[in-house]
């Protein structure tokens, strides 16, 4: 039954970080790798929809950001042009039916942090001329636009260059993704959005205490623009020993966040860290990396997605809801707002 609904299901996954692991390859292996490595493991998790986030490591900041950015942003291009019978990178709603339609995984380029920008937001109309549609303005720590939220404790709201760039993404039709914002960043986003904003990949802070995560106050307010919360699978943001978690604990957090925003405004951001890992860390030795799992037992990648719908399943979500989750909602957000100019 479970395998069935998520077979016939539209699945959409709002972070994946594959494309750090695809362009640390040689730009001539970038769609080869991609097919060989990547596209199996999406295909058999049944993903329909992948926002593929450009996330910008230190040792490329600060002075190579920005080139780093666009190297990212060309290899989304060339692994579609080298994939183009089974994936389409996609700019609008019109390109992910288009897509669907043909059978094809749907991607769509997202910035994370945009550490290639910093105060310089006339570039957010260059950079979704290349393709990007979704933008988070902060990781872990301060940025010319905002603070993220590993810096809670300053208190701080977008600065004057982050409003503009709000301003800016809001009249594209980019989404703004508080993933990873801190709180009063969070507060001042809901404060001035006119459009739906979405956090990509956060889960529920009153299950889980941890600055990434999002309370239910935020949650709500997530929810008001008619955005949607996709919950992340990273053990250390679910609970407190990541050690002993389970699918039974992201379950929990699945069913608090429908409960707080109702079906209309959840839906899934994975987050698969380790799979990346392993395609771009050295196996140096036996040790966790960050010193505990960084995966649930079955979901270190895209092909173990169907183990959240048989978990959502047996917790008792109703198939209607759970085809909201795994992807209709995400899917009906994109299709109405990407590149709709205000």
């Amino acid at each position: 039954m479970s395998l069935e609904l998520h077979r016939h299901a539209v699945v959409a996954d709002a972070h994946n970080d594959l494309l750090i692991a695809v362009t640390a390859r040689p730009p001539r292996r970038w769609a080869g790798f991609f097919r060989e490595r990547w596209l199996p493991q999406l295909q058999e998790g049944g993903v329909d929809l992948q926002v593929l986030p450009v996330f910008i490591g230190d040792a490329y900041r600060p002075e190579g950001a920005l080139r780093q950015t666009l190297r990212m942003i060309e290899c989304a291009h060339v692994l579609a042009e080298g994939n183009q019978d089974s994936v389409q990178l996609c700019l609008d709603g019109d390109d992910i039916d288009a897509a669907h339609g043909a059978g094809k995984i749907a991607l769509v380029l997202a910035l994370e942090s945009a550490p290639g920008v910093d105060a310089s937001v006339e570039l957010f109309p260059t950079l979704f001329r290349l393709g990007v549609r979704v933008a988070s303005l902060a990781h872990w720590r301060r940025t010319p636009l905002a603070d993220g939220s590993g810096e809670d404790a300053t208190g701080s709201r977008l600065t004057e260059a982050g409003v503009e760039a709000l301003s800016i993404m809001e009249s594209l039709g980019m989404i703004y993704d508080v993933s990873h914002l801190n709180a009063a960043g969070v507060a001042h986003v809901l404060e001035l959005a006119t459009r739906p904003v979405m956090a990509t990949h956060s889960s529920a802070r009153a299950l889980r205490d941890h600055h990434r995560n999002l309370t239910d106050d935020q949650l709500r307010g997530i929810a008001a623009t008619g955005g949607t919360v996709c919950v992340n699978f990273l053990p250390e943001f679910l609970a407190a020993d990541p050690a002993d978690c389970t699918l039974d604990r992201l379950a929990d957090h699945f069913l608090h966040v429908l409960d707080v925003v109702g079906p209309d405004h959840v839906g899934i951001g994975a987050d698969f860290i380790e799979e990346v890992d392993h395609d771009t860390m050295p196996r140096c030795c036996e040790e966790e990396p960050y010193g505990y799992p960084a995966s649930l037992p079955g979901l270190s990648g895209p092909r173990g997605l169907p183990l959240v719908t048989e978990a959502l399943l047996g917790r008792g979500v109703p198939e209607d809801v759970l085809r909201k989750v795994l992807g209709g909602n995400v899917t009906e957000l994109f299709r109405k707002e990407l590149g709709r100019a205000r």
